[in-house]
């Protein structure tokens, strides 16, 4: 049986809120001195520190008076600042703000080293303090390795862990298409389906609670759209896996539909939530995934193999969901014909080695 890196999250008590917020805000006087003496750096020197250089420079903080996070947090701040800066290619990044009523406060956040976080009876040990937890995974049976502290947008505390697990592979002999789309997030060459409507269900709760200025009901709904469309696509995503031994999805952007006024529903179906759901699971169950061109997918017979008249073309053709091929006689559902198309599209790309897209 093989083994897989996997992250675990599990919800930290809330009477642990204070001192993590303190922690919170310690990391972030390290990433705001990181911040200014990196540009500081480039602006009068023009030399770009690198996250080595930072550790250096913040040695000892830990020790300071009142200071409650240890060496091994600092220096991987100090790394991730490096890295972000490198990533977004900017001399300098936002301030990370600590005042909770700010309007660009930060959400806490705090780092640790493999080995610096330990499970004891029940509770996380980390930086002199024990932290309790709602432990849904039993970490007991797991080593733990590095992760982090992080605070969602209610002022929840999680505890985040990367572990090895063990995964056994993929029993299912079938393959499959996914076609992605709005109304319907996906939809399977065998009919199965996802609706990707979580934020148009509860839109008129969301503008109720704006009229009425009720903070706290507005981001309790956000995070009850966000956890109903997290469990549907691992559900979705973890039967597809089980089911299957190759998975295939079109290629449609994301990222250009969300410039477009098809940006909200876009957001709202988590293609990339899926796609990467879909990628990782396959990969540690030994199942074949891969993004083909889905080109023509919809106006294609999946029966036929050509492009008759009848089938449907361009914005006049968004509304028509079901229609019968002019050349074959065959009908057809929309979308279960562009999965059959994005399929078979799969089938070949794996005849000739899938070289790239």
């Amino acid at each position: 049986m093989s083994t897989a890196t996997k992250t675990l999250q599990l919800r930290i008590k809330d009477k642990h809120a204070k001192v993590l917020c303190q922690m919170a805000r310690e990391v972030n006087q390290v990433f705001n001195f990181c911040n200014e003496t990196s540009f500081r750096a480039i602006r009068q020197r023009h030399q770009w520190l690198s996250g080595y250089d930072l550790q250096k420079l913040t040695a000892g903080y830990s020790k300071c008076d009142g200071i409650t996070i240890g060496s091994g947090t600092v220096q991987m701040v100090c790394a991730e600042y490096a890295t972000r800066r490198k990533q977004f290619k900017k001399s300098k990044l936002r301030w990370r703000v600590s005042n909770p009523n700010a309007s660009k406060y930060s959400l806490g956040w705090v780092l640790f080293k493999g080995g610096h976080a330990k499970y004891k009876a029940g509770q996380i040990e980390f930086a002199g303090h024990k932290f309790s937890l709602w432990d849904s995974y039993g970490l007991s049976n797991y080593a733990l390795r590095a992760g982090s502290f992080t605070q969602d947008s209610r002022g929840r505390w999680y505890f985040n862990v990367c572990v090895e697990v063990e995964v056994s592979p993929s029993a299912g002999t079938a393959s499959i298409g996914i076609d992605l789309g709005l109304k319907e997030c996906a939809v399977t060459s065998d009919g199965q389906r996802i609706e990707g409507r979580f934020y148009r269900k509860l839109e008129c709760q969301l503008g109720m609670a704006q009229r009425a200025k009720k903070k706290k009901r507005l981001k309790a709904i956000h995070a009850k759209i966000k956890n109903q469309r997290k469990e549907a696509l691992h559900q979705f995503s973890t039967a597809l896996v089980r089911q299957n031994a190759a998975i295939f999805v079109g290629d449609v952007s994301s990222a250009k539909l969300i410039k477009t006024k098809m940006a909200k529903s876009t957001l709202d179906a988590g293609w990339a939530s899926l796609k990467t759901m879909l990628e990782y699971k396959s990969h540690q169950a030994g199942v074949v995934f891969e993004v083909v061109n889905e080109n023509y997918t919809t106006q294609t017979c999946s029966c036929c193999g050509v492009i008759p008249a009848s089938s449907p073309k361009g914005r006049a053709g968004l509304r028509i969901r079901e229609w019968t091929c002019s050349a074959c006689g065959a009908e057809h559902d929309r979308d279960v014909n562009a999965a059959r198309n994005i399929l078979a599209a799969g089938h070949c790309r794996l005849a000739v080695g899938i070289p790239v897209l």
